[in-house]
């Protein structure tokens, strides 16, 4: 599945930027984030409850930036398991707009899903998805304009 979107937020890029490629700050924008834990300096794993539908699984994920550009971009790849499931997904970042803001985040992401959670069907997954995406954008804007 792909994913694409922008969103504005009212805060100057380099703020934006140092929230975005810290695991510890914009991890925990994510709908059903457990833990995160950092390994290295570009290496992450965490752990996330997602439920599509009647489904939930538990995922144990692995995340590595693989390439930054900074203040403007940067790409990151995850993979993950769950018992009967698995994820691997890449998504790229960039940051666009005037230094002082708003910055505009132009994103896009690739997801693939196997096993009992794909068996759900993917409009329920798209819908899932999509709605997980805005939770996770409308934390990230809460906690920057603040």
């Amino acid at each position: 599945m792909q994913f694409s979107g922008t969103t504005e937020i009212n805060a100057p890029r380099e703020k934006v930027w140092a929230f975005v490629i810290d695991p510890q700050q914009v991890g925990w924008c994510g709908p059903g984030v457990e833990s995160i834990e950092a390994v290295d300096e570009t290496h992450y794993r965490a752990r996330a409850k997602v439920g599509i539908g009647v489904i939930a699984a538990r995922f144990n994920v692995n995340l590595e930036m693989t390439e930054q550009q900074p203040p403007d971009r940067a790409v990151i790849k995850a993979s993950g398991q769950a018992p009967g499931s698995a994820v691997d997904a890449s998504g790229e970042m960039r940051l666009v707009g005037p230094a002082e803001g708003p910055t505009t985040m132009e994103w896009t992401a690739t997801v693939t899903i196997s096993g009992t959670l794909a068996s759900v069907g993917a409009r329920l997954i798209e819908g899932t998805a999509n709605k997980m995406i805005k939770q996770t954008f409308d934390c990230m804007r809460a906690k920057l304009e603040a």
